[in-house]
């Protein structure tokens, strides 16, 4: 990831809850207007942030996307196919050069395990965070209930 890409992402990590503005995030990294546009741009398509639009508010503010990298990681399962389909392809048609066709066929192969376990990954993760989520809540409840005397 390109440096500016970079720190934007990493001062949104640490953002108020409302955010960032486009100009906010320029003071806050010392750089231009322009370097964060270009930053912001190619993270929201990414998926990495997400633009917030408040009422009444004339600029948009930036704070990380919901899910941010489990959505990369799905979005991006049929590009590890592909990926991996046409490295197989290569190291097949590779007959004079039998150690780079290996690499190909290793690359290939992991780019297809990612294509094929990526999606449960992020479904283990989504059961992951509810369950995890439930138990906090119901510690939560407990100890509320605990100091309220009941």
């Amino acid at each position: 990831m390109p440096r500016m890409q970079s720190r934007v992402l990493m001062a949104l990590v640490g953002s108020p809850d409302e955010g960032y503005t486009a100009a906010d995030l320029a003071e806050r990294l010392g750089v231009s207007a322009a370097a964060v546009s270009g930053a912001v741009r190619s993270l929201q398509s990414m998926r990495l942030i997400q633009r917030l639009s408040r009422p009444g508010e004339r600029r948009d503010r930036y704070d990380l996307a919901d899910d941010m990298w489990s959505g990369v990681i799905t979005a991006n399962v049929p590009l590890y196919a592909q990926l991996g389909t046409l490295m197989h392809r290569v190291a097949e048609a590779n007959h004079d050069a039998p150690l780079s066709a290996a690499r190909a066929r290793e690359s290939a192969d992991f780019l297809q395990f990612l294509a094929d376990r990526m999606p449960h990954l992020v479904a283990e993760w989504t059961a992951h965070r509810r369950s995890e989520d439930q138990s906090r809540a119901s510690r939560s409840r407990s100890s509320s209930a605990s100091s309220t005397g009941r």
